[in-house]
């Protein structure tokens, strides 16, 4: 699916979550060998914020908040 799909999955982007799991449980739950998918999950929850606002809400996603915390963690390890 897409960006565009996945935003209006129910709840929203619950299919990226998914596949977190999956792959972490394929992977014995090494976070490494699936980041490529949690940064799709973020790009999700980030285009979720910006249509809905940061008070809104998914089960999918962590806090508007935490989650930008977390992509400029991710941004701050990729330039090192």
């Amino acid at each position: 699916m897409g960006l565009k799909e996945d935003l209006e999955s129910k709840p929203p982007c619950h299919p990226r979550a998914c596949a977190i799991q999956d792959c972490l449980g394929k992977n014995g739950y090494n976070e490494e060998k699936c980041s490529h998918l949690i940064d799709a999950l973020y790009e999700c929850c980030d285009a979720f914020y910006r249509k809905h606002g940061d008070s809104a809400t998914t089960a999918s996603c962590p806090k508007a908040s935490l989650l930008r915390l977390k992509m400029k963690q991710k941004q701050e390890e990729r330039s090192k």
